[in-house]
């Protein structure tokens, strides 16, 4: 099962950041690999620890000012509206809606959201979302326009990737976009969000899972962690310099396209939904 794994771990970081839905792409996978077993919910999040870690590392910088500024604001040493502060708290008021979320929907997270019906249904609805959001949008405000409700919409939008097929930063990214961010500034925020609820939700899936049987072994899962990691360090560059000159298009293309394609195995039984 160890090569199982690291297949699934190089899908993880390669889909993890892009517009497409991680989750779904495990589901997917598990169905051609032998033995045809859906990964589960915490093999997934456990591995977005290491796609997760990629993004610290590469916001590295960002988030060592973020912290800094946030606490000295709290405690009163620079003024409460310092720009880094306020990102500090535009964060955490952000990953409220996935935190209450995923502890109301936990049963269906990992069972009924699993569906491969449902999950097609979202990498087309989304996809098509993604596209429109990209083409209206006005790609004028930058992070230091985020205000409270606009990141509390953009947790909220969060929420909804734990719906595999909906895809945490394409969510993220097409509020923002709707909004009027530019793709940039959308992305960079979608990323640093995600931080506190993908770390949570992986630990506690680790937690949880502990000394439990799964799909795969913890040693297996920590070898696809350190494979998601790798593999999303190189991601998150590609992706970062493509925004900045492209749009969304391809992945609006290949969301729909893959989303169809499912829709057609489904009906012909080559897949079950379960």
């Amino acid at each position: 099962m160890l090569l199982e794994a690291i297949i699934l771990g190089l899908v993880q970081g390669l889909t993890e950041f892009l517009p497409v839905s991680s989750s779904a792409h495990l589901r997917i996978l598990g169905e051609f690999l032998p033995g045809a077993q859906d990964p589960g919910a915490a093999f997934t999040a456990i591995t977005q620890i290491g796609t997760e870690s990629a993004v610290v590392l590469f916001f590295w910088r960002d988030i060592v000012r973020i912290v800094s500024r946030w606490f000295q604001a709290l405690v009163g040493r620079i003024p409460r509206n310092d720009p880094d502060a306020k990102m500090g708290w535009l964060i955490i008021i952000g990953s409220i809606p996935i935190v209450v979320l995923g502890l109301l929907f936990q049963d269906q997270i990992e069972t009924t959201f699993r569906s491969l019906w449902l999950i097609a249904g979202m990498l087309i609805l989304f996809g098509v979302l993604l596209g429109i959001a990209d083409h209206v949008g006005s790609k004028k405000r930058q992070l230091k326009d985020l205000t409270i409700p606009h990141g509390i919409i953009y947790g909220a939008a969060q929420s909804l990737a734990l719906i595999p097929g909906v895809s945490r930063s394409g969510g993220t990214i097409t509020a923002g976009l709707f909004m009027g961010y530019e793709r940039a500034a959308a992305a960079r925020y979608a990323f640093l969000l995600a931080i506190p609820a993908v770390f949570g939700s992986g630990f506690y899936q680790l937690f949880k899972s502990w000394g439990e049987p799964g799909v795969f072994t913890l040693g297996e899962t920590a070898v696809a962690t350190i494979v998601a990691f790798l593999v999303a360090l190189g991601v998150i560059a590609f992706f970062m310099g493509w925004i900045s000159k492209h749009s969304f298009l391809p992945f609006v293309i290949y969301r729909v396209a893959l989303g169809t394609l499912l829709l057609v195995l489904l009906s012909l039984g080559v897949l079950q939904a379960y």
